[in-house]
């Protein structure tokens, strides 16, 4: 069983992730990068929370480290499930196509595997859009001495999001359009909204730093 991800050091996560296999790869990347954003989002609410001087963002702030928390574990759980479903979409080419039966099986499995290694970059990207619609408030209102932060893990959120979104469409674009209508359709809306708050975040934390 391969080491999770998760339980790598940094260097060690690089190295995987620059060799030529070809995982660890952008979904996995994505799905870390979406940790990174909710542990700087936990940051920045437990340095909002009990300070009387920023009490009008403790209500996000609460919001926030509630969300980032779970965020925290399943992070790490898309990034081994990531690389384990396009590993998975790898084996379902290595089955036997010797005749008409193993042909079409072969061909069903595939685009069953192929079709989850859409599902889960789209959890992925789904989790940093919950994280992005509270920024622009937690920017706001949170700790201002740690707005930085806050656009940081907004720049990171929507690298996780856009970049899981990218993930989605190439396994899409392999299988019947008709398999993955539904996804394709979250996928195009949660992007349009990706980068709206993305817009608003960045917004916010220049208002407040100027």
């Amino acid at each position: 069983m391969n080491t999770p991800w998760m339980e790598m050091t940094i260097r060690e996560f690089q190295s995987a992730l620059a060799s030529s296999s070809p995982t660890p790869g952008g979904g996995t990347a994505a799905a870390i990068s979406l940790g990174q954003a909710a542990a700087l989002t936990c940051m920045v609410a437990d340095l909002t929370l009990g300070k009387e001087k920023w009490e009008e963002g403790w209500v996000i702030a609460e919001k926030a480290a509630l969300l980032s928390v779970r965020m925290l574990t399943r992070s790490g759980q898309l990034a081994d499930e990531d690389s384990d479903s396009f590993d998975a979409v790898m084996d379902t080419f290595r089955l036997p196509k010797d005749n008409d039966k193993e042909v079409a099986t072969r061909r069903n499995a595939i685009r069953s595997a192929t079709l989850h290694a859409a599902v889960v970059p789209l959890e992925t990207a789904r989790h940093a859009h919950n994280l992005l619609q509270i920024l622009p408030e937690l920017a706001k209102l949170g700790n201002a001495n740690a707005v930085s932060d806050v656009g940081v893990a907004g720049l990171l959120a929507s690298a996780a999001c856009k970049g899981a979104l990218f993930n989605v469409e190439i396994n899409l674009s392999s299988i019947p359009e008709e398999m993955g209508a539904e996804l394709a359709k979250e996928a195009s809306e949660l992007q349009d909204s990706c980068r709206l708050l993305s817009r608003s975040i960045m917004d916010e934390v220049r208002a407040r730093l100027t």
